[in-house]
């Protein structure tokens, strides 16, 4: 199942945050990353930041895209059916990243629930559970992750840094890094085109 694009994550807010906010904040990367600003402007980034503004910013379509992200967070996200997450040491460095990572989105996208059971982690990594004990207890014994008083997992200031440190790096962190459905290419030339032609009219 195709993951949809994280318009909060596009807009690096929150999912609470008010008309107010998602328009200033719109504004601000929208200037910054407008095509004709020569020192930062990238067509793309752009492009998904009027998507995500023109659903966020309609209380109407935003609700029903906060509707179907709530039936798409218990789906599995398509990058954990690659091999490289099952077998051996690699796959048990990946399954790593992928708990830290889904955590890691999790607490940027939800202040007031940043964390996950075990559970709600097999979901998504359409990984049963014996595959992520021994991943969880490594999590938690290097003080990356940490279990709440609810047994759920949350990312720890340690799994941040160490997170995004190996990304730099690390292409499986890199691509795990990324919002999930995010979407970049020469696709967006032709929408750039439009969204302009219709800014101008």
């Amino acid at each position: 199942m195709s993951q949809p694009l994280d318009y909060y994550e596009v807009l690096q807010i929150n999912r609470n945050a008010d008309t107010e906010t998602v328009q200033r904040v719109y504004r601000f990367m929208a200037a910054r990353f407008h095509p004709d600003n020569r020192k930062t402007g990238d067509v793309e980034r752009f492009l998904l930041l009027r998507q995500a503004y023109d659903v966020l910013s309609d209380p109407g379509r935003r609700a029903q895209y906060d509707a179907k992200s709530a039936a798409a967070d218990g789906q599995p996200l398509d990058i954990f059916e690659l091999q490289d997450f099952i077998d051996g040491a690699e796959g048990e460095i990946n399954r790593r990243l992928g708990v830290l990572s889904i955590l890691y989105h999790r607490r940027r996208r939800n202040e007031e629930r940043p964390c996950l059971s075990l559970l709600d982690l097999e979901r998504r990594m359409a990984l049963p559970r014996e595959y992520l004990d021994f991943t969880i207890w490594y999590l938690r014994a290097k003080g990356y992750v940490k279990a709440e008083d609810n047994s759920d997992y949350g990312l720890t200031a340690e799994g941040v840094d160490y997170l995004e440190s190996i990304s730099a790096e690390n292409k499986m962190a890199q691509e795990l890094m990324r919002p999930p459905g995010a979407r970049s290419g020469p696709a967006y030339r032709t929408e750039y085109r439009q969204v302009t032609q219709g800014m101008a009219a």
